[in-house]
């Protein structure tokens, strides 16, 4: 039985894995060992496997079993090619970094500098001839190894830096010389053995095994659970773990460190988008501790470099046919590469490069439209600031990602969910974020910092979530105690207002106002080429004009559900819907329907004309009655007292509407059953506006959606009493009306008995949401506020079943559906019209199950249309 390979060495022009590795080598991994195969300049090293992680997960958090012989001998290997030795007199130091097969950017651990104890750091310091820089390279490698390994807060760490920067009276960390980084270090190592309750390990094996251990462990720490949880990452197998030979970009000042995008990230343009540090290490740029300088920086102070890195990034781009974030560290004066990835980038960037590839003949129009995130797009159809407003600048920081934002300022990631869960817009303001902001970054509409730059984490990540961020505002003074923030002689407390231009980094005070965005040429490309390829159908989900005009601005071809009920929450009708819940005596209720009957006919006329041409899907009302009464007694008495009835009249028919589990009550099709005049008033308002509009030169596809049926003799008995009255109608008026009648599949039932319903249904509507509560068993407004997200974090669901179809259990459901309808009926048309509608995800499921169309609300119309396409694509 041949072993189980756990380590993959690179470096030296030669490695043994690739880029097509990444599930087992994690994208950094892969990526490395492609760039160490290409000849480029890459640090030796190795990978230990996303495998091994899962294992030793399996394993109670143990090594598995020869792991660490393994490692020894990997580093022998990358001592012989560098002529140094791990722990000796020359001695080799590492990183250690994590990376899982999905970029997740901060979010898990590194070490630098592994490798260093008292005795190797002045044998750096005696072969380099360069005492500050050894101590500096220590100092970090203290801060860092108690963060990660040790779980000794960093900021503690940094609390003794910032004093021994004090104490020399300097402000920038390169200002301190060897003796002051000494002392700081035996700070560090006093604060380590007080809270870690042991010495900092001498021994380079002991630090190594920690480290591999500690990069494991922060797969699952809740930073990284709660990026998996918001990006719908899922199935993967763990991290794995990079172990490479440090190089130094705080050697001296030859020597520096950066971050680069091959294409600008926020609006796609093709220019080298670059942050340089000198004499500092890659957590600087990354984390944003110190504001970076921009490339021009290093063409003027080390030319060559410089060309060398233009080259890389030529290189890399053109092999990878995508623009690439580029990791480097400069050393003396001789680049090295740290890693590269393909780069997030907004919604604007990612259709501008998409088409640039295309046009640079290295990519294909397929190929162009799976590289677009179509979830993305949503960012594309919000408002920007209204260029005529009035503003007060009162700071501007560096456009790190476009946007207009606008929201109170908060000053912690908590306080950022606290008021975002009640529905506040917030700006959180920080002097640097971290990957422990992940959850106050998601809540917020816009990230403010004080420090950082293009390539920070802020920045990164703000772009990759579509949120508006101004990072590096260094004109900003920040008092996170006080929670409040100065600006010149402007102060913003927690609470209070701001606005953020993230393409101008302009801090404006106030909410400044906005206008609708104007859709570009790019986006209008990639739609066409989306509506090429694409096969499914894409509806909306509108109930008003005003909806259904702005989806079909989007390119919707026609609406998939128009929810009545919506029609009579409106506050000039629902005392008449009321009026009818109310009534004692069928003449009462006619008498009140026959008010509401005119609003709902003009209500249609309104689709059908903004709708002109395309098929218009209404769904009768579904909800049970009580949810149009009031539960409160105070709100009960205003009720009956502008209805003339008795305070009793309302509470005993909220009684008697009272059901313990209404959405498996009397509502949907079991209301139309049982109180057949609300439908007989609905179909008289579609059937009066379809001829109507006629009259008017307006082409209608009217179909009529009967909701939550479970039995044929449910549809059967409706349609029959729909028909024959659109029958009588059309006697009447010598009209042809012949609206098609269908119903939505949402009941499991109807989808296991999908061949009978079909006999009486011209179309299916999958109801997905209500599909989902009563697959699973599981209320969606209980649940949201209770154990679903815990569910999806433990892994119990691997996403939201109802942000994204539950292929398993629900998915099957409608597989059978779908089967079965047409297998009694092969014409038989079919969609869905639940939220999944606008899910990427789910989209590719209803392209497999060979639904017709998709329906979701407006502003995710193009979302579809691109996701469909992809669909279309992936499976030629």
């Amino acid at each position: 039985m041949t072993a189980t390979k756990r380590i993959y060495a690179f470096g030296d022009g030669k490695a043994e894995g690739n880029a097509g590795m990444k599930a087992l080598l994690g994208g950094k991994g892969a990526n490395l060992a492609e760039m160490a195969g290409m000849g480029l300049p890459v640090p030796p090293g190795f990978t230990i496997t996303t495998q091994t992680c899962a294992d030793w997960y399996a394993g109670g958090n143990r090594m598995p079993e020869g792991l660490m012989r393994d490692v020894r001998a990997a580093v022998g290997v990358v001592e012989k090619q560098l002529g140094r030795q791990f722990g000796g007199a020359k001695p080799l130091l590492f990183s250690v970094r994590s990376g899982a097969a999905a970029s997740m950017p901060g979010m898990m651990d590194t070490v630098l500098n592994l490798g260093l104890n008292e005795t190797t750091v002045s044998a750096l310091a005696a072969e380099t001839g360069n005492a500050r820089f050894a101590w500096d390279s220590f100092r970090r490698f203290i801060t860092m190894y108690g963060d990660v390994v040790a779980g000794v807060e960093r900021k503690l760490f940094e609390h003794e830096f910032e004093a021994a920067k004090k104490r020399a009276g300097v402000t920038r960390d390169s200002e301190l010389s060897a003796d002051h980084l000494k002392y700081a270090a035996a700070a560090m190592l006093e604060v380590y053995r007080r809270l870690a309750h042991e010495d900092f390990p001498h021994d380079p094996w002991v630090q190594l095994e920690r480290a591999i251990e500690a990069v494991f462990r922060s797969w699952n720490n809740m930073r990284a659970i709660e990026y998996r949880r918001l990006n719908r990452i899922h199935g993967l197998l763990g991290t794995a773990v990079n172990v490479q030979a440090m190089v130094f970009g705080n050697l001296n000042e030859d020597s520096g460190t950066g971050v680069g995008f091959t294409r600008d990230p926020g609006t796609g343009e093709n220019e080298f988008f670059c942050d340089v540090l000198f004499n500092a290490q890659g957590e600087d740029v990354v984390a944003g501790l110190r504001t970076p300088e921009h490339l021009d920086a290093l063409k003027t102070r080390m030319p060559e470099v410089h060309a060398q890195l233009l080259q890389a990034r030529q290189t890399l781009e053109r092999h990878y046919r995508d623009m690439q974030d580029i990791e480097f560290t400069i050393q003396d004066r001789r680049l090295y590469l740290l890693q590269t990835r393909n780069g997030k980038r907004t919604a604007r960037a990612a259709l501008r490069i998409a088409l640039a590839l295309v046009e640079e003949g290295l990519l294909s129009r397929d190929e162009a439209l799976l590289k677009i995130d179509a979830g993305s797009l949503n960012q594309l159809l919000h408002p920007a600031f209204d260029p005529k407003a009035k503003k007060q600048v009162i700071a501007t920081g560096i456009p790190a990602s476009p946007g207009a934002a606008r929201g109170v300022a908060v000053f912690t990631p908590d306080e950022a969910e606290r008021r975002a869960a009640r529905g506040q817009s917030v700006i959180l303001v920080r002097e640097e974020t971290s990957p422990e902001d992940i959850k106050g970054m998601a809540a917020a509409a816009g990230i403010l910092t004080a420090r950082g730059g293009r390539t920070s984490h802020a920045a990164v990540v703000a772009r990759q979530m579509g949120k508006t961020c101004v990072a590096g505002c260094g004109s900003i003074q920040i008092d996170e105690h006080a929670r409040l923030f100065h600006a010149g002689s402007v102060t913003v407390r927690e609470g209070e207002p701001i606005s953020l231009n993230g393409a101008t980094g302009e801090v404006m005070l106030g909410e400044v106002p906005t206008v609708p965005p104007e859709l570009s040429d790019d986006f209008r490309t990639v739609m066409q080429w989306s509506d090429q390829r694409r096969r499914l159908g894409v509806r909306a989900n509108a109930d008003v004009p005003r909806d259904a005009l702005k989806a079909r601005e989007f390119g919707a071809e026609g609406i998939g559900l128009c929810r009545t009920e919506h029609m009579f929450f409106d506050s000039d009708r629902i005392n008449k819907m009321r009026e009818m819940i109310l009534a004692k005596t069928l003449e009462q209720k006619q008498h009140a329907l026959a008010k509401l009957l005119p609003m709902q006919r003009a209500d249609f006329l309104g689709l059908f004309s903004a709708m002109d041409g395309l098929p218009v899907t209404i769904r009768l009302l579904d909800p049970p009655l009580h949810e149009f009464l009031p539960q409160d007694p105070a709100t009960q008495q205003i009720i009956a007292d502008e209805l003339d009835v008795s305070l009793k009249t309302v509470q005993d028919t909220v009684a008697n509407l009272h059901e313990m589990n209404p959405m498996l009550g009397l509502r949907g099709c079991r209301l139309g059953i049982e109180q057949p005049l609300i439908y007989d008033m609905q179909v008289q308002a579609i059937i009066e506006a379809a001829l109507e509009a006629e009259t008017q030169g307006i082409k209608v596809l009217a179909e009529i959606m009967i909701p939550l049926v479970g039995t044929l003799e449910e549809l059967r008995w409706l349609r029959r009493r729909i028909e024959d009255q659109i029958t009588r109608f059309n006697l009447h008026h010598g009209c042809k009306l012949a609206p098609k009648i269908g119903t939505m599949i949402e009941v499991p039932r109807a989808a296991l008995t999908a061949d009978k319903i079909a006999t009486e249904a011209d179309f299916f509507s999958f109801g997905t949401n209500d599909l989902t509560q009563m697959t699973l068993g599981v209320s969606r407004d209980d649940a949201e506020k209770g154990f679903l997200i815990d569910y999806v974090v433990r892994g119990i669901f691997p996403t939201d079943p109802f942000a994204t179809i539950d292929r398993d259990g629900v998915g099957k459901l409608v597989d059978m559906g779908v089967r079965l309808g047409r297998g009694v009926k092969p014409g038989l048309k079919v969609g869905i019209c639940g939220e999944h509608g606008g899910d990427p995800e789910s989209i590719e499921f209803c392209h497999e199950v060979g639904m017709d169309y998709v329906s979701c609300s407006p502003f995710r119309v193009p979302i579809a249309r691109l996701a469909a396409a992809q669909a279309a694509i992936r499976h030629r």
